[in-house]
């Protein structure tokens, strides 16, 4: 069975990132999974996992209507960009199985050594991810990546930075402007927001 489906590229902040949009929702709302390995994929997503055979793939990033890829940096995106969007084009046509299963959080650490801190509950938790869901989602989302809350601690708000967003020399500006600006107006308690990977 096929489905009539147009995929169109878009850049994003991160140079080495490329966003392929589909016209149609490849996963449920809300729901988003990165792969920095082909090992990460397996079992997980036979999407991904084939895009990691490409010799130029390294990381990606899959959510609501897209697919972010990861490039290695000794390709240019002129010459890949068109075969990566046929080939994600295809693979929704063709009504192939993207995501099987929703990721453990350990897994989907990019880094081994970044330990997800244990980050007891606050009264600020609710108020602080209905911000970052209704101010910030979007935005990272159109950027080609996502954003996870993970704490509330000392004044310190710990998010998790995905997709276009890890490593992207934008993000930290992105943080800092917008994210923990947005968040100290309306929480005066919160006095910054870290990524994970800089909160150690």
């Amino acid at each position: 069975m096929r489905i009539p489906v147009t995929v169109y590229s878009e850049i994003t902040p991160n140079p080495s990132t490329m966003k392929f949009v589909a016209n149609k929702y490849i996963l449920p709302s809300g729901e988003s999974a990165n792969f920095t390995s082909q090992s990460q994929t397996i079992g997980y997503s036979p999407l991904a996992e084939e895009l990691f055979k490409f010799p130029f793939v390294d990381g990606v990033f899959l959510a609501a209507n897209f697919v972010t890829v990861t490039k290695t940096d000794n390709v240019s995106w002129d010459f890949i960009t068109m075969e990566l969007r046929d080939f994600v084009r295809e693979w929704i046509a063709e009504c192939k199985e993207i995501l099987l299963k929703s990721q453990d959080p350990v897994m989907e650490e990019e880094e081994p050594s970044v330990e997800v801190p244990k980050i007891e509950e606050s009264e600020y938790d609710e108020k602080i991810i209905a911000l970052l869901d209704q101010y910030v989602r979007p935005a990272v989302e159109n950027d080609g990546g996502a954003i996870d809350y993970v704490g509330y601690s000392e004044g310190k708000v710990i998010v998790k930075m995905k997709g276009s967003c890890a490593g992207c020399p934008s993000s930290t500006a992105t943080l800092k402007g917008g994210i923990e600006t947005l968040l100290r107006q309306h929480l005066p308690n919160v006095q910054e927001v870290v990524a994970l990977n800089q909160a150690m």
